[in-house]
């Protein structure tokens, strides 16, 4: 049995990802007719949540819903993971009673493991080194505002960590120009920037990244599970914040994201995120549809 899994965006090739992605428009439309679309009745979804959660738990568990499916929500508290058991292990039972699992856990390894002992699809719902599912609703909401992203200009600006390694995937897979902004010793991975060689850029200046940048991101400088390092990183990311002088250096049409939840007056502005730059909560809603369109992939519903 052929069992895809959604770990990165680097499992799904340039044409799938584009198939998934106008499958979700053609989902979204329809939800906006109310039109019932019923292809995954019967179908179950595993969420297992190591981390907390608002809209990954809400946009797939809606999703599987809408779609006709159900959705289970584990915590660690509630099963055996949470007391050791073997990841193997789970695996191979919950693949056997599920037709799908998504997972956001501590350590991306966990879940490479996961997949190596599942029957059945495994998606990254966020783990320490790449949110795939996240760059689905972030090409998705550019694209219904601007066109394609293909030869644009992308500015990060933050911590090199799990959202801007994602986009280090994506701007090989979209062909976009990315201009990554972080503080000395938050930089992205030394290897997959060098791996992205001629699409990435790296510097230590937010207003260089941001200049002429067709849509600019951020997300927060203190991720779940660093909640310690907090007061340091305050420090570290003074005057890595997007604000609204920051977003003139882009383009005039130039977008703002971020894929939430969002600290005001830290990583961003008020005046930008609740402004004319903003398409978040499109970008938020978005994850629902994009979601949706991989679950089908996934399980090879015809559509």
């Amino acid at each position: 049995m052929n069992v895809r899994h959604f770990l990165t965006l680097d499992d799904l090739n340039h044409d799938e990802l584009r198939q998934v992605l106008a499958r979700a428009r053609r989902l979204k439309e329809a939800r906006a007719r109310s039109e019932p679309v019923l292809t995954l009745q019967n179908r179950v979804l595993g969420m297992i949540f190591e981390k907390a959660s608002t809209r990954t738990r809400v946009s797939f568990e809606a999703g599987m819903a809408q779609l006709g499916g159900h959705a289970i929500f584990l915590s660690p508290r509630d099963t055996q993971l949470g007391r050791g058991e073997p990841i193997a292990d789970s695996a191979r039972v919950l693949s056997r009673m599920v037709d799908v699992i998504m997972i956001r856990a501590h350590r991306h390894a966990d879940i490479e493991e996961f997949a190596r002992y599942s029957r059945v699809p495994v998606i990254n719902a966020l783990t320490e080194k790449f949110h795939p599912c996240q760059l689905l609703a972030d090409v998705m909401t550019y694209e219904e505002h601007r066109g394609s992203i293909q030869g644009k200009t992308v500015a990060w600006v933050g911590d090199g960590f799990n959202m801007c390694n994602t986009f280090i995937n994506a701007a090989q897979v979209f062909d976009f120009k990315l201009n990554i902004a972080s503080p000395a010793d938050y930089a992205p991975d030394a290897d997959m920037l060098a791996a992205a060689a001629g699409r990435v850029t790296f510097s230590h200046d937010p207003v260089q990244a941001c200049t002429d940048a067709d849509l600019v991101v951020t997300d927060v400088w203190t991720s779940m599970g660093q909640e310690e390092e907090n007061e340091r990183r305050l420090r570290d990311f003074a005057g890595f914040n997007v604000t609204e002088t920051l977003m003139s250096r882009a383009r005039a049409d130039a977008l703002f994201m971020h894929c939430l939840p969002a600290h005001r007056g830290e990583e961003v502005e008020a005046g930008v995120i609740d402004g004319r730059w903003s398409v978040v909560w499109n970008e938020a809603e978005n994850r629902l549809h994009t979601q949706k369109a991989l679950l089908e992939f996934l399980l090879d519903v015809p559509f």
